[in-house]
């Protein structure tokens, strides 16, 4: 499969509607609901060494984002794990990325979609680094993003809905242009929340801070943290952050399956270091997304 041509574009095979089709043939009608008014929920998921990481977990929250939508995922949880093998598989990956997507189809156009049907597809590439891997030891840099986590009575945030990432796209373009690696959003209520499309965690005196997900995802990656903090004796805090508080942290990280275990050296006017709960926490990580 070609990794530098547009995604569009590559050869290679994606499973669409119960079918295997050539890559190039993936294609849906421009009047999809979907398209038209961001009806649709995502998984990403990667492939280590053959295992695909918390392969379940992704499936059944497939599964809720659709509920949440009001939509159904046309197979079942079980079905699901068994595509996203083949499809690697069909492709001759061990390591991948893997992008379920399912959406409302054209059968119906109008904010009312009853009568549409659900679509699914799943593709599978190879794909390195989230972030610029050369910056692993000083950490990237993030800028306080121009709009904010809706409140969970405005948008359905604990969906992993299209439509949300409309403004994480607008903020990582607006941090990029000033040479940011992306943006760090505050919430409706001006607490920090996470980056465009990954969770967050601080360290001070020993303990491991992060935002409580109530207006956006409790990503899979952010629960094996929490859980591998635990297992290595670091106490773990969850609670609401201010932005004062970022100038007094010592250490910063992301965390979700694209960007994995990211280090953060610097937000906005703040720096940080890549410390010994950044390293531990990154380590453990890998070695358990490879075991």
């Amino acid at each position: 499969m070609t990794g530098d041509a547009p995604f569009d574009q590559r050869d290679g095979y994606i499973w669409l509607d119960g079918e295997i089709v050539e890559w190039k043939d993936a294609r849906i009608h421009v009047l999809s609901h979907g398209l038209h008014y961001g009806s649709g929920v995502f998984e990403g998921e990667r492939m280590y060494d053959g295992k695909i990481f918390k392969c379940r977990e992704h499936s059944e929250r497939l599964h809720k984002s659709a509920k949440i939508l009001d939509m159904e995922i046309p197979i079942s949880v079980e079905e699901l794990d068994k595509i996203k093998y083949e499809i690697c598989e069909k492709n001759g990956l061990t390591s991948a990325y893997i992008r379920p997507i399912a959406w409302r189809g054209g059968e119906q156009m109008g904010l009312s979609a009853q009568l549409t049907k659900t679509h699914l597809a799943i593709a599978a590439w190879s794909w390195g680094s989230y972030f610029d891997a050369s910056k692993r030891d000083n950490g990237i840099a993030l800028k306080t993003a121009p709009w904010r986590r809706p409140a969970p009575t405005c948008a359905p945030t604990q969906s992993k809905a299209a439509g949300l990432y409309m403004i994480a796209t607008l903020s990582k373009h607006s941090v990029e242009k000033e040479g940011y690696d992306d943006a760090l959003f505050l919430d409706h209520r001006g607490f920090v929340s996470e980056s465009t499309g990954a969770n967050l965690f601080a360290v001070k005196d020993g303990k491991l801070i992060t935002p409580t997900p109530d207006c956006f995802l409790n990503g899979i990656t952010r629960q094996t943290v929490i859980q591998l903090a635990k297992e290595n004796d670091i106490p773990v805090e969850e609670r609401h952050i201010t932005p004062d508080e970022l100038e007094f942290f010592e250490e910063i990280f992301l965390t979700g399956t694209a960007a994995e275990v990211t280090a953060v050296g610097k937000i906005d006017d703040y720096n940080y270091t890549v410390g010994p709960i950044t390293h531990t926490l990154r380590d453990a990580y890998e070695t358990l997304v490879r075991s």
